[in-house]
């Protein structure tokens, strides 16, 4: 799978594809440390888990993913506009200012993940 590519200075990878020198700084934005992965072979310049939905929305977006990502959507990009994760992002976007930033994720389902959400909310910015 290639880097899904974004309008603005962001990049999406999964973190089991190997690292390109096109990444430019690579962000772990999951929650969880992938299974199976080590420090060397994710190849990330930081991890940024407090960036990732809350534990609790997490765990409700997961009893009914077909049916709830809509408002899973809205709910996480309200908690990235809370202080503590506001803070995370305008430090991701002055990353984007030094040149590309990718976010780098375990989810096998991108699309309907908290990837997309927290990608728009940053361009967006």
């Amino acid at each position: 799978m290639t880097a899904h590519q974004g309008s603005g200075p962001f990049a999406v990878r999964r973190v089991y594809d190997p690292a390109a020198p096109a990444d430019g700084t690579r962000l772990l934005v999951d929650r969880l440390w992938p299974r199976g992965i080590s420090k060397e072979r994710a190849d990330v310049d930081e991890w940024l888990k407090d960036i990732a939905p809350s534990k609790e929305l997490r765990s409700w977006y997961h009893e009914d993913k077909e049916d709830r990502y809509d408002t899973f959507a809205e709910r996480y990009a309200a908690e990235l506009a809370e202080p503590e994760r506001a803070e995370l992002v305008d430090r991701v976007r002055e990353l984007a200012g030094h040149g590309r930033v990718t976010l780098v994720t375990s989810v096998k389902d991108i699309e309907h993940s908290h990837v997309p959400v927290l990608q728009r909310h940053l361009e967006e910015g």
